[in-house]
């Protein structure tokens, strides 16, 4: 039962990490490389991922600085963004790629807020589900006589309070970015 309530929690810990790195997906006022991620570039007929193909950098709070390893890339590199619906403007000087990020108004601000809303959802989702498989699981090993029905019981206490810990997790990290979001 114990190795069954510590793949229930891993489970719960990659819902929570995968829920934090779509929130580093979403553009706040400031720069951040994570906005490139899951752009890919047409690279010798193959889809690449960006960072495998350039240099990826934060000269300030407000640019990012796509530098290829080819420079023949650089065009392919202003397609990819323009496709993946960022909203930024690639700036090419011959050398280096350019995305400014421009300051949030209040009404996109608000838009991304309910965004970071919906994903806290599907990961709070995600984190049911889990529990209800780690239930079922605990039902099945009772019903096979592996373990009594006060066992059962007992892990099925311990499955909620790993939902509660870890839905609490994703509440507070979507406070965090939600005050980032609004910050102005």
């Amino acid at each position: 039962m114990k190795e069954n309530l510590k793949q229930i929690e891993k489970r719960m810990v990659d819902a929570v990490d995968a829920f934090q790195g779509e929130l580093l997906k979403l553009r706040t006022g400031r720069a951040s490389l994570a906005v490139l991620d899951g752009i890919n570039v047409e690279y010798y007929g193959a889809q690449t991922p960006l960072a495998q193909v350039a240099a990826l950098s934060l000269p300030d709070p407000t640019t990012i600085a796509i530098a290829p390893w080819e420079p023949k890339v650089l065009g392919e590199i202003e397609k990819a963004i323009l496709r993946s619906n960022l909203g930024l403007t690639p700036n090419n000087d011959g050398k280096v790629v350019r995305l400014s990020i421009p300051a949030l108004t209040e009404e996109r601000r608000k838009e991304l807020v309910k965004v970071a809303h919906t994903v806290a959802e599907t990961a709070r989702n995600e984190i049911r589900q889990i529990r209800r498989d780690g239930n079922e699981g605990l039902k099945r090993m009772e019903q096979n006589n592996e373990i009594s029905e006060d066992l059962m019981h007992d892990g099925q206490e311990q499955v909620q309070k790993l939902t509660d810990t870890y839905v609490g997790k994703i509440n507070e990290i979507l406070e965090k970015k939600e005050a980032e979001i609004l910050e102005v």
